[in-house]
Formats: C-alpha cells, sequence, structure tokens
C-alpha cells in the first residue's frame, strides 16, 4: 500500500496498520465519528474529480474498521463494477458467500483482479496449504477465493493467515484504484 499520507490527513488517520478479519468483526467505535463524516470531507484539499469513486473509498473505510452496515449502506448506492467489487466484498466478511459471489459475478473482469493475482505469490510462506497455492497459479478467481475464505471461517486454520493476508492487499489495491479514480 501507499504510504498513507498520499491519501491527506483524513483518509490517513483511519489507515494504520490494521488486521481485518474474514468475518463482521467488532466495530472499531474509536473512528466512528471520523467515518461519519461526509465523503468530500475525507478528501483533504477537495481533489474530488469523480463522486462515485470516492464513495467507494468511503465504504472501503468503513469495511476496514468492521462497519459492515454503513460499508453495505454506501456499496449498494454505487451502480458500477467498483461499487459491486466492494458490494461483494462486505457480503464475503459477512459470511454471505452465495450473495459474495453473486456480486463478483456482477463484476466481471475487473482491472484489479490482475493486481491480485500477481501479488499471490508473494503471500504464500511455507505454512500456506496446497489448495490455496493454486490460486497463485492462475488468474484472479474471486469465487475460488470465497470459497477458500468460507472454509478458513469454518474452522481451517491453515487457510485463515493466509486468505487474511491476501484480502489485506485486496483491499490495499482496490482502495488505491478507487481512490486514484476519485481524484484524477
Amino acid at each position: 500500500m501507499k504510504a498513507p499520507d498520499t491519501y491527506g490527513p483524513a483518509i490517513a488517520a483511519l489507515l494504520g496498520d490494521r488486521t481485518m478479519p474474514l468475518d463482521a468483526g467488532e466495530p472499531n467505535l474509536d473512528v466512528r465519528a471520523q467515518l461519519e463524516q461526509p465523503t468530500a470531507a475525507l478528501f483533504a484539499d477537495g481533489t474530488v474529480t469523480d463522486a462515485e469513486m470516492a464513495s467507494c473509498c468511503h465504504s472501503a473505510l468503513w469495511l476496514r474498521h468492521n462497519f459492515l452496515d454503513q460499508s453495505h449502506r454506501l456499496s449498494q448506492q454505487i451502480g458500477s463494477t467498483d461499487g459491486s467489487y466492494w458490494h461483494g466484498l462486505m457480503h464475503r466478511r459477512e459470511n454471505d458467500f452465495s450473495n459474495a459471489k453473486y456480486w463478483f459475478r456482477r463484476v466481471g473482469d475487473h482491472p484489479v483482479f490482475a493486481q491480485v493475482a500477481a501479488e499471490l505469490p508473494n503471500l504464500i510462506t511455507d505454512d500456506t496449504p496446497a489448495r490455496a497455492r493454486t490460486l497463485a497459479n492462475a488468474p484472479w478467481d474471486p469465487a475460488a477465493f470465497i470459497d477458500l475464505c468460507e472454509a478458513a471461517v469454518g474452522g481451517d486454520a491453515g487457510l485463515q493467515v493466509f486468505c487474511e493476508a491476501v484480502q489485506a492487499r485486496e483491499w490495499e489495491l482496490l482502495f488505491d484504484y478507487c481512490f486514484s479514480g476519485a481524484t484524477q
């Protein structure tokens, strides 16, 4: 991920080093007031050129801090494939796996998929289970990753660390993509 200050002070304050669980997690109440700001207020210098992409970033920040309902409300109002991507991520975290797959089918082939696929070999460790390693030998398949997350949440501890690492990198790549789209 880019250096947090690249995104301006309001967003940088919301990033930090945060591991997102594979499930809903507990909302981070310490940042709720910051997240409740209007979307435009998160972009310090007012350089938002695409309000929909800025809303994607706002939805992403709610999701990062485990406010799934707020993330959902925003992402479902965004009609683009980018909004569908955030919507799918939220449902995956909600552990509504079939609904997550539905939203990823609506995404189609997103430009971030190739970036995620390129990062996968860097996320594999000696402890990564064989069934997870197969993801690194093919184009990014969000449905296959949803299945891995479901297995990890269902008790496959070996998959949990890998899935959390992939989820974090996927979030970062999609956030960077949306932030760039919102400010260019």
